[in-house]
Order: C-alpha cells, then structure tokens, then sequence
C-alpha cells in the first residue's frame, strides 16, 4: 500500500494523525503543506474540496477527518497499538474521550486562537469569553475524570490519547490549566513524554512563531 499525508507539523489535527501513525510504525510519505504554494493548494483541493487537514491517501483514494483516518489505520495496518480496543466497551469508551477532547477541548481552543488571526474590526470578545469558560468547565471535568486513569480511556494508549495530545498541547498554551487539576496537568505531561508525541512537538518548532497568542518557552 503507498500512504501518502498531507499535513503541516504545527496543526493539532494533522498532529493527531501523525501520532497514530508512528505509534503503530505505519510507513508513510509525509508531504508537508506549504502554505502559499498553488501547486500543492490545487492538488489538496482536488483531494478534498473542503481543503482541509489532514488528508491521508492510500493508493490515490483520499481519506479525511482525522478519527476516520486513524480508525481506518487501525484496521488496516494493525501495530504494537491497538487505537481501537477490541472490546466493544471499552472501543466505546475510546471513541467517546476521542469526540470530548475534539469537540470540548480542541474546538473552543481553536476559537480562540482564530479570533487572533481576525481583523481587530471582526472580533467577538463574547465567543472568545464562552471559549475560554468552556474549558475551564472541560479541564474540571477531565481532572475527575482522569482518576484511577493513565491513559485517556482506561490503562491503554487508544484513539483517545492521539486526540488528547495535541489538544491539551495547545489548550494549555491559550487557557493554562490549573495547578489545582494536579490528574490533568500529570496526564498532559504523559502525553508529551511519548517518544512518538515528543517528535511531533519538535518537528513543529520551526513553526512556532505562527502561533498567533504567543508560544511559551516552557514545552
């Protein structure tokens, strides 16, 4: 089979992928987006008209969304890690913390970072406010939730923990997350340990000034 990703190192989805993919030591050519490249801007869209990342191509089919890829991954090229658990609970479980760390961490994460990217006249201090409170309101959540836990969904690396990493990556950069959510802060630092994770982390340095609210030095 010949895998090719279409990604950029800085973006959190495109992270994701990448960290399911290494976990497993699936082989796979890396065609890193160049942002004002029209040749490769044409080519992402004639892969998927949405152009978004990342996109994953297996044999000139396009796959996208990034549980999607990793669950087709998971099927299709089996590694030392099981993203998907063959339990059928506990595939619950995996699929369910995948979706939290998406659509509650990752999503108001990126408002607000975006809406540093806007013209002063477009912003919206009412959505960035709502952002910033839905997660504080999710790492509260998480905290308990993380009890007796050292992966995101139970004692193993799963889907959930590819979600998990680049979301409280970035997360933590634009809400810092308290010193009190002691579960939370262990389980960010975890992730970042990850040999595959922390590859990731330093491929995207060179990046780092695009981050539009201000890299810390401190990861």
């Amino acid at each position: 089979m010949s895998l090719v990703l279409h990604a950029h190192p800085l973006s959190s989805y495109c992270q994701k992928v990448l960290l399911g993919l290494r976990e497993n030591g699936v082989a796979f050519d890396y065609r890193k987006i160049e942002f004002g490249d029209p040749v490769h801007a044409a080519e992402l869209e004639r892969l998927w008209p949405m152009k978004r990342i990342p996109v994953l191509v297996e044999n000139g089919a396009a796959i996208v969304e990034s549980s999607i890829i990793l669950e087709h991954i998971d099927r299709a090229y089996p590694g030392k890690t099981k993203l998907i658990p063959a339990d059928q609970t506990a595939a619950l479980e995996a699929r369910f913390m995948d979706r939290i760390f998406d659509l509650y961490v990752m999503t108001p994460m990126q408002a607000v970072v975006f809406e540093a990217l806007r013209p002063a006249e477009s912003r919206d201090p009412f959505g960035v406010a709502k952002a910033r409170k839905d997660l504080d309101t999710i790492y509260a959540w998480l905290d308990a939730k993380l009890d007796g836990r050292e992966w995101a969904a139970g004692n193993v690396f799963t889907l959930a923990d590819c979600a998990a990493a680049p979301s409280l990556f970035y997360a933590d950069w634009t809400q810092p997350i308290p010193a009190t959510y002691a579960r939370l802060k262990a389980y960010r630092a975890r992730l970042l340990a990850r040999p595959a994770f922390a590859q990731i982390v330093d491929e995207a340095r060179p990046y780092r000034q695009f981050f539009p609210l201000g890299a810390p030095d401190r990861d």
